[in-house]
């Protein structure tokens, strides 16, 4: 009796063995002991490479049911017509803020986006006077505007997040408004700084079409409150320009870099709490080393894309980590500031820049803030920005960036000269350790163990051809702004519904997209 054909399978392929849909379909059959007449062609589900030992292999799950792909690309229910006025106001139209208002109108709830910044095409200039004159827009930049700090800054899609389900839901939707198709079978999904803005746009012009309601260049100043017994419910928010939108709901998915939010939170005496978070440089090294490194003799292999990499050190139960790494990507002013120098790494959708860079970071906890005088929910917030403007001084000016080649830096000293980099507006050598000392919670010394330790997992890590640009300091928000289990919302403020990254509950574009789905989620349970 011949075994029945199963739904997927999953197979391992060498580099050289071809991966063309017959190939694929013949080496299924011979994997299942059956004729190759008797499976449909296969489909992949999920790919991913493994560079370990020394031997690659590409590892494919493969689908033998075409319900499966159609699943994997169903975008769910779209967008229904919703009418306005709106009561609920969304704040901030990054991932958190745009997929709560998909959500919303998925269950015909109207709402009214509101930003900051400016839509994606415009925001565009901005970026080019940060890097070109050295001049930022303070509510137009790298982290504020449309789509948020994710838009320009590469669009990794991966999530360390367990909830498949709507994880999918997230990338067909991407892929619904003109995302790749293959961020759904990647394990490592990247759609990139280039594509990424009008996929942003074609989201906002469905919702647009449906009747949601979306206005740019508006900063809130404050939250309106009103008393409702022994609790305060939200009434609505205030604008720069002197105007009050009235709203029975706010969802604050505002990112991680608006610190003003926290600071009117703070005044209207809404509790926030102090959080973990990571602060360090950037890493820069020349792509073919890193290739090299990861993929020994066959670095130069055409089916191989650019390799990234992944390392972790920890001592005394604190860690030092890569974050963010972008291969064939470059090195970005993502200052909010006009004294404060901040780095970030992106990449283009082809990946194919000949530099690889990325964060690397030492965590830092609420007591070492507390020890080193950063006191109260604020008080992360208030080391980041002392960090920054210590890099804006180390720089000399014009958002430029100090930098220290990493042999320099192992051995303790500053560097004289430095190798190129993709950072514009530009570098200025000198020890990066001064800068992160500076503020007064030592965070060098144990990166300089951490990168002695990578040099033994990665040889050729640690090289004079490898630059550490400072800082990295938005990782994620050092302020958690609390909300109930159950209903999400802030546990003494009814209607207030803290999203995202901003509000401490995601890191990353998936994970805030997929909050802010869920925030939507309760919020219509909470208005039926």
């Amino acid at each position: 009796m011949a075994r029945p054909i199963p739904e997927k399978v999953l197979i391992d392929l060498g580099l050289d063995e071809p991966d063309s849909g017959e190939a694929l379909r013949a080496r299924v059959a011979r994997q299942l002991g059956c004729a190759t007449d008797a499976i449909a062609e296969p489909q992949i589900l999920r790919r991913s490479i493994d560079a370990r030992g020394g031997k690659i292999r590409f590892h494919l799950d493969l689908a033998l049911d075409s319900g499966l792909v159609d699943a994997a690309r169903d975008p769910g229910p779209p967008p229904r017509e919703v009418r306005l006025p709106a009561r609920v106001v969304v704040v901030g139209d990054g991932p958190a803020g745009l997929f709560a208002a998909y959500e919303l109108a998925r269950r015909g709830i109207a709402c009214t986006v509101v930003d900051r910044g400016k839509p994606v095409q415009p925001r565009r200039f901005d970026l080019v006077s940060v890097q070109r004159q050295g001049h930022v827009d303070v509510d137009s930049n790298y982290c504020f505007g449309e789509g948020g700090a994710g838009t320009f800054s590469d669009g990794k899609l991966y999530t360390r997040s367990h909830k498949r389900g709507d994880v999918r839901d997230i990338l067909a939707i991407l892929v619904a408004h003109g995302a790749p198709e293959r961020i759904l079978v990647d394990a490592r999904p990247h759609i990139g700084s280039n594509r990424l803005p009008k996929v942003v746009t074609a989201l906002r012009e469905r919702l647009e079409a449906v009747g949601v309601e979306f206005r740019f260049g508006l900063r809130v100043v404050g939250i309106e409150l009103r008393r409702q017994g022994d609790s305060r419910q939200v009434a609505g928010v205030r604008l720069a320009g002197g105007e009050t939108m009235g709203a029975d709901v706010v969802v604050l998915a505002t990112g991680h870099s608006a610190r003003d939010v926290y600071a009117w939170l703070a005044s209207a005496e809404v509790r926030l709490e102090a959080k973990a978070f990571a602060l360090g440089v950037r890493i820069e090294h020349p792509q073919a080393l890193i290739n090299r490194i990861q993929y020994g003799k066959f670095a130069h292999h055409p089916r191989l894309p650019n390799a990234d990499y992944h390392v972790a050190f920890t001592e005394q139960q604190r860690g030092v980590f890569s974050f963010c790494m972008c291969p064939g990507g470059f090195i970005v002013p993502a200052v909010t500031e006009p004294d404060g120098v901040v780095v970030n790494g992106m990449s283009l959708s082809r990946r194919d820049s000949p530099f690889a860079n990325s964060g690397l970071v030492v965590g830092v906890e609420p007591s070492e803030l507390e020890a080193a005088g950063y006191s109260g929910a604020l008080g992360g917030m208030d080391f980041q920005r002392a960090v920054e403007r210590a890099a804006f001084v180390a720089g000399g000016g014009a958002f430029r960036a100090p930098a220290t080649r990493v042999t320099d830096f192992v051995e303790g000293r500053a560097s004289t000269d430095l190798p190129r980099t993709s950072y514009r507006p530009g570098t200025t050598a000198c020890n990066v350790a001064d800068v992160l000392d500076g503020a007064g919670i030592l965070l060098a010394a144990r990166m300089r163990r951490a990168l002695t330790v990578f040099e033994h997992q990665m040889r050729g890590y640690v090289t004079r051809e490898a630059v550490l640009v400072g800082v990295e300091s938005r990782t994620s928000s050092p302020v958690r702004i609390p909300r109930d289990r159950a209903s999400l919302q802030h546990p003494e403020v009814t209607g207030l519904y803290p999203a995202g990254e901003g509000g401490g509950h995601a890191g990353g574009i998936v994970s805030a997209a997929m909050d802010g789905m869920r925030i939507a989620r309760a919020i219509d349970q909470a208005l039926t």
